[in-house]
């Protein structure tokens, strides 16, 4: 019993270290990515604004008719659908399916968020460059 529970925790510790970031911005990525993810799962839609790029903000500015839509949303679930690197590994584009129920009509429904991530090596930070989710587009 104890060599298979030994065994069964070696296997764990393994996973985990497989599973770790291995540099600074890969952690620096999760860190992001799970931070906004709680922060769009509590509706905290002005700090979300804050991960967004202020560069992509100047091309679309985030609008208060935007953030006041999404203010009629409680956020059910967020999946991530798919992440797939690119520009070696200093990009990312994340698919993630957001239920929201919309607190005027008693409805929810899915829409996928697709968000394109890169890492700004002047700030050290990942930036969304992409915008917040779109709470209009059609039900998925």
């Amino acid at each position: 019993m104890k060599l298979i529970l030994r065994a069964v925790l070696m296997l764990g510790i393994a996973t985990l270290l497989v599973a770790c970031p291995k540099t600074k911005e890969e952690k620096g990525l999760s860190e992001t990515l799970e931070q906004y993810e709680i922060i769009v799962r509590w509706a905290q839609w002005d700090a979300a604004v804050d991960f967004v790029s202020l560069e992509y903000q100047q091309e679309n500015p985030i609008t208060r008719l935007e953030l006041d839509r999404l203010r009629l949303f409680r956020v059910t679930q967020y999946i991530v659908r798919s992440a797939v690197p690119f520009d070696e590994g200093n990009g990312l584009i994340q698919v993630v399916e957001i239920r929201m129920f919309n607190k005027n009509q008693a409805r929810e429904r899915s829409i996928i968020d697709e968000q394109t991530w890169k890492y700004n090596v002047d700030t050290e930070r990942w930036q969304l460059h992409s915008g917040l989710p779109d709470p209009t587009q059609k039900n998925y």
